[in-house]
């Protein structure tokens, strides 16, 4: 009888060491909202202190400086030749890479997503090439490949072709650096998705084109706009590569950010400023609908939570 008690009261008070285990070690969790006030409010007041000084204050003074002199003078500096030209430079290069980007980007992504085959390790790797390479030699590439003394350049003059320094550079280096974005995106949205839908459609007789367009395409939409977006916002503002290969000739391959510069450089401010608040605008503008379509794919990644 006192080994049977015994056992009695040691399972007994196991039973009861387990049951206050979980409440004990709850205890010693505390969530992050129950950091003291202090703490919180320094945390928020330093994330709010740098977004002001790095974010905010700049386009506050690029506005302002861009109107200083009244709204006419403001739309006179936009309405000038050379701004203009500049405009229909950046936004036809711009088009145009994203275009290129758009075909290559899907290609890659499904590729990549969809099926095994040797180098794709590689191919990843060179998606990625242009996140590590400065876009400054990224320029000096095109320049070494199409340049009088280049790889190219002395058969592209026997056949009078005018690459370097004129819009086809141009295009080229704003595509170069601007191609991991829609491949980047998608990549991992369709690794997730898996390939159910696209074996059930086959197995339904669906050919691959159908395929494409009635399951695959619908369900990386946001995605692909997602991506698009941003390699649209990274052209328009694209800086060094389109500095080394167009030759600054002026109202021919000066792009928006290539006439600020030059703008600044001469003293007109106020012009300079003008440029640059279009391609601030439009950055704003890339910003609310990139908030859009995030909260777009969240839907699509969790339908259930919505």
């Amino acid at each position: 009888m006192t080994m049977v008690a015994t056992t009695q009261f040691r399972r007994s008070a196991r039973e009861a060491a387990l049951a206050a285990a979980p409440a004990s070690a709850g205890a010693r969790r505390r969530p992050a909202h129950t950091e003291p006030l202090a703490v919180r409010l320094a945390i928020i007041g330093f994330a709010v202190s740098f977004l002001s000084v790095f974010v905010v204050l700049p386009l506050i003074l690029v506005f302002s400086e861009a109107l200083s002199k009244g709204v006419g003078f403001y739309l006179s500096a936009l309405a000038d030749d050379e701004a203009l030209a500049a405009i229909r430079l950046t936004l036809t290069a711009a088009a145009i890479s994203v275009g290129l980007n758009l075909v290559f980007g899907v290609a890659a992504a499904w590729a990549i997503a969809k099926f095994e085959f040797p180098g794709k390790t590689l191919l990843i790797t060179l998606i990625d090439l242009p996140f590590s390479v400065s876009p400054v030699i990224s320029g000096l590439v095109f320049v070494l490949l199409f340049g009088a003394q280049g790889f190219l350049g002395p058969w592209l003059q026997t056949h009078g072709i005018q690459i370097l320094f004129a819009v086809p550079a141009i295009v080229l280096a704003t595509t170069f650096v601007t191609f991991p974005f829609v491949a980047r995106e998608l990549i991992p949205l369709m690794q997730e998705q898996g390939q159910q839908e696209e074996e059930a459609a086959i197995s339904l007789g669906a050919g691959g084109w159908t395929t494409f367009w009635r399951v695959t395409l619908p369900n990386i939409k946001w995605g692909l706009l997602y991506g698009v977006l941003l390699c649209n916002a990274r052209a328009m503002g694209e800086f060094g590569a389109v500095s080394v290969v167009s030759g600054h000739i002026r109202g021919e391959t000066n792009t928006m950010p290539l006439l600020v510069e030059i703008l600044y450089n001469e003293y007109q401010m106020v012009a300079a400023f003008a440029i640059a608040s279009l391609l601030a605008l439009l950055a704003l503008v890339t910003l609310i609908v990139k908030t859009v379509l995030e909260g777009r794919i969240e839907q699509g990644l969790h339908p259930d939570d919505h």
